[in-house]
């Protein structure tokens, strides 16, 4: 059993394609909507290379996934910035991290030295956490 794929709640898929491809660098791996499914869209992307694992990149959903009430509680978790993560890792932290600010990348902060490496946190449009760290090897 591995990992295929994991979840990301985006308000807008459009915006979060966008955002995940243009300036993370991101390529989009599916982009399929099926009718049968009243239009579902399944959208994933990953990095150049990196073709074992996706994020889904999930818009929220309602009636018959979830209720009224468990829509509107994820959207209150993605606004907190507080519903899953994403860790993104590098060669070198420093270097991404003034390549993705050009880019117009939000960050929370600036590249800090950590016992287990460099690390940073930034968000995707829709409100979603992610770090972006260069690991110490007894950390990868």
């Amino acid at each position: 059993m591995r990992i295929s794929a994991a979840n990301v709640y985006v308000h807008d898929q459009d915006e979060a394609l966008a955002f995940y491809t243009e300036k993370l660098g991101m390529e989009v791996r599916h982009d399929v909507t099926l009718p049968e499914l009243g239009d579902f869209r399944w959208l994933t992307v990953a990095p150049p290379g990196q073709t074992d694992v996706a994020i889904v990149l999930m818009a929220i959903p309602g009636p018959p996934m979830v209720d009224a009430d468990t829509a509107d509680a994820i959207r209150s978790l993605m606004a907190k910035g507080s519903l899953g993560g994403i860790f993104l890792s590098t060669d070198d932290c420093r270097r991404d991290y003034a390549a993705l600010s050009a880019k117009g990348v939000e960050f929370t902060g600036e590249p800090e030295d950590m016992p287990y490496g460099v690390d940073v946190g930034l968000r995707d449009p829709s409100g979603n956490h992610m770090r972006l760290t260069q690991a110490l090897p007894e950390f990868s």
